[in-house]
């Protein structure tokens, strides 16, 4: 970016407000949520970090100049170590992966595992990790070189990644206690968006199913967005499914401002991956199940005891399953892959990770 040394000027306030203002040219933003959505910004840097992928995309090509010149794929954009989760896919098998693709675009594959190691850095500062900071960065490394190695390959956590299942099996992802989150929610009573409605609608397994609808508030990132969630009984026991609002990616505001393509769906149709098929782009509505076991996996709602490491792994391995869905990427990637230092991803979430907490202590005050 020509004009970084400007981009800093905006401080995170003034680029918070061009953002919103940017983006809500595409999708109605809810002030009171957007209001929630800034507190938790002010909250801790680990929320702040999950919040801010406008400002990250500012800092990004100035920080890491000699990055931003690697093989371009069709990226994540938002990785971060609570962007994961579970779903099942169409033979019903429990599949651990990539939950969320908001800010998909073509990036440096090194964006999103810079990205990743800067989140697990953070989440160590902020306790929710044990490790070492140059350990967790080795972790990723080493699944992200797995992954490029063998090609890819899904988390089906089923005979294999025992592990992983039971790790990710909490008791809050428990049935009762998430549809009794469900039952909480108010039922709107205003107008919802029809082109919402019928996205939902067309998830249904029949026809005129009875439903309520409610607004949910879920996640950082897409925190201020419409999103809403019909909540019906289909025989015998509860049913979810949600729509929200989509939008371009913040990359497009971060470098012009020009554009309005999303790529949510081309990056799940070519992603090694195990796909949900309850999730699907519908016109500006991302549709999808909402259950016990398809929902995203924080960090504290895993057991207290686990292998970190593996964990970060495994993170590093998926990424390079999405990233291997872009065309002819995998020796391109390997190859530049190769001749990095072996503390390059260490040095380089180290230095992102201190603008954007720069960022956030001019954000609390």
């Amino acid at each position: 970016m020509d004009d970084y040394a400007e981009a800093l000027r905006m401080n995170i306030h003034k680029a918070t407000q061009e953002y919103e203002q940017w983006i809500g040219k595409y999708l109605k933003l809810i002030p009171a949520d957007l209001k929630l959505k800034h507190q938790a910004m002010a909250s801790g840097i680990f929320p702040f970090f999950r919040a801010t992928f406008y400002r990250w995309m500012q800092h990004w090509p100035e920080v890491c100049a000699d990055l931003e010149k690697a093989p371009k794929i069709l990226a994540v954009g938002d990785l971060h170590v609570e962007n994961f989760g579970t779903w099942r896919d169409a033979e019903g098998r429990l599949i651990w992966g990539i939950n969320d693709f908001d800010e998909a675009a073509t990036l440096p594959y090194t964006l999103d595992l810079v990205r990743l190691a800067a989140s697990a850095h953070l989440a160590i500062d902020g306790a929710h990790l044990k490790l070492e900071h140059q350990d967790a960065c080795a972790a990723i490394l080493n699944g992200y070189r797995e992954g490029l190695a063998t090609g890819g390959n899904p988390f089906v956590l089923s005979e294999s990644h025992i592990w992983l299942r039971e790790m990710v099996h909490g008791v809050l992802r428990d049935p009762c206690h998430f549809w009794t989150k469900m039952d909480a929610l108010k039922t709107i009573r205003t107008a919802v968006p029809g082109s919402a409605t019928k996205a939902m609608e067309r998830l249904m397994p029949e026809k005129d199913l009875a439903y309520r609808v409610a607004h949910r508030i879920a996640g950082l990132g897409s925190l201020g967005r419409e999103r809403y969630v019909a909540v019906g009984e289909y025989d015998g026991g509860k049913i979810a499914r949600e729509a929200k609002a989509l939008a371009p990616s913040a990359c497009i505001w971060a470098e012009d401002g020009k554009g309005d393509e999303i790529r949510y769906q081309e990056i799940l149709d070519t992603a090694i991956r195990c796909v949900d098929p309850f999730v699907k782009l519908r016109q500006e509505w991302i549709v999808r199940r909402l259950a016990p076991d398809c929902s995203r996996v924080e960090l504290d709602q895993i057991p207290k005891v686990r292998d970190e490491s593996k964990l970060l792994f495994a993170m590093g391995f998926e990424t390079a399953n999405v990233h291997l869905g872009s065309a002819r990427a995998g020796k391109a990637i390997a190859k530049d892959f190769a001749k990095r230092p072996k503390k390059w991803l260490h040095e380089a979430a180290t230095a992102m990770g201190k603008v954007m907490r720069h960022d956030w202590d001019e954000w609390k005050g």
